[in-house]
């Protein structure tokens, strides 16, 4: 016996149990449209994993220069604190290694170089210039990293200390400046994903 279904298709019925009509599988249109899509985003990922990997790096490198700000901030605190912020132990504060200010040193840093160039450190690594006295990152994914005037592909950073004339006092203070802020900077201006 059997029967038409309103598609048109015929069942047929054995011992009352109708049986599906086939299922079909994917044509192989449809499966190279689907295999084509599936290539064009994995293409569009792959093309912008550069991207964010440079930007991770940007954002932990920051991450140190931050920590390192705020090292700053704490180790003139405590000299104040303590009444020895001279001009000679900010002068060595200005000269230091400021690695030595955390309490544990980032896993990329390599150590200190006298006059080093990129190469001498892995890119993606710290290291401190015990000629120019800069602590130095050296750039890993540097796609869109404008380097300063040096060319190369490293930041340079180094610790400034900012005066102002000393305001009031009279004929005392004329001529004095005090200091009103401590700072850790790239040496020479940088561009990277801006």
């Amino acid at each position: 016996m059997s029967a038409t279904n309103p598609v048109g298709r015929t069942s047929v019925r054995q011992g009352g149990v109708g049986l599906k009509p086939d299922l079909r599988g994917f044509t192989l249109i449809e499966l190279i449209v689907v295999i084509i899509v599936v290539v064009i985003l994995a293409g569009t990922f792959l093309i912008r994993v550069p991207y964010y990997q440079e930007q991770a790096e940007k954002a932990a490198m920051q991450q140190v220069e931050g920590a390192l700000q705020s090292a700053l901030v704490l180790r003139y605190g405590t000299l104040m604190a303590r009444g020895a912020a001279t001009e000679k132990e900010l002068s060595i504060l200005a000269s230091d290694n400021p690695m030595t200010w955390l309490q544990q040193k980032p896993r990329n840093y390599a150590g200190e170089f006298y006059d080093p160039t990129p190469g001498a450190v892995a890119p993606g690594h710290w290291m401190f210039d015990l000629k120019s006295r800069d602590l130095i990152y050296v750039v890993d994914h540097g796609e869109y990293f404008t380097p300063g005037k040096d060319g190369k592909k490293w930041i340079r950073f180094h610790t400034r200390f900012q005066y102002e004339p000393v305001l009031g006092g009279g004929a005392q203070a004329q001529g004095k400046k005090e200091l009103v802020g401590t700072l850790f900077e790239p040496t020479e201006p940088y561009r990277w994903l801006d």
